[in-house]
């Protein structure tokens, strides 16, 4: 196995632990810049409704991951939810998207992740992030940046920004177009066997599977790189 030019990160449970979601918790901090709340709507409705609409357009679930392949973009859902309510805020749609994010979840690095970055950096192999992201691009690099300072990412893709979702191969071939590279200098780590590993796979990228932070159940396989710690990556490259 040749080391690789560029290897490409899942942001979530990859870069990231990102904690237990809690979407009221998050409407609640958003609900403060509320200017007009016309049916003087609790966190917790204006959550459920947000559910309902989820569920009605099929968007992406943790259930229901590989079977969406387009991303909603939440400047659209935002400006449906929130004014189909009768709820005006004095957010812009990407302070709205960091307002909600930031309360909703905690997030911090993966153990070892930036001590990592900084050998993939030493050693001169580039480093970049691929995600399925509903949120503004601009809020997942800041965020990213936030909590991975020193990283040396030369691009950030969130597909909320480029319509298609993992494993669609059309955000692979994005991701590669970007990079000017070939699919085979590339190696892609995610923690979401679908979605990254069998995506990056279909488009000729070597995957990694990485399980040091899984918040769900997956099956076990055999025919794919496995780490559990990103020490481990280091034997392979």
């Amino acid at each position: 196995m040749n080391q690789p030019k560029m290897i490409m990160f899942d942001y979530g449970q990859t870069l990231v632990n990102e904690k237990k979601f809690d979407g009221v918790k998050g409407t609640a901090e958003v609900l403060k810049y509320a200017t007009e709340n016309r049916y003087n709507l609790s966190p917790e409705w204006v959550q459920a409704e947000a559910n309902k609409i989820n569920k009605e357009i099929g968007r992406f679930n943790y259930l229901t991951e590989t079977l969406v392949n387009l991303e909603v973009h939440n400047r659209a859902f935002g400006a449906y939810l929130y004014e189909s309510l009768g709820i005006k805020l004095s957010l812009t749609p990407e302070e709205l998207d960091r307002v909600f994010w930031e309360n909703a979840v905690d997030a911090e690095p993966t153990e070892g992740i930036a001590e990592l970055l900084k050998e993939l950096d030493d050693m001169g192999i580039r480093t970049a992030v691929v995600s399925n992201m509903a949120y503004a691009g601009s809020v997942v690099t800041d965020r990213i940046n936030r909590i991975l300072p020193d990283n040396k990412f030369e691009f950030i893709i969130a597909s909320s920004e480029y319509i298609f979702r993992k494993p669609n191969p059309r955000i692979f071939r994005l991701a590669l177009e970007k990079a000017r590279l070939n699919a085979s200098d590339v190696w892609y780590i995610g923690d979401n066997y679908e979605c990254d590993v069998d995506g990056a796979r279909n488009v000729g990228i070597t995957p990694v599977w990485y399980k040091g932070a899984l918040r769900s159940e997956q099956q076990d396989r055999d025919d794919v790189i496995k780490i559990t710690s990103w020490s481990e990556l280091k034997s392979y490259l």
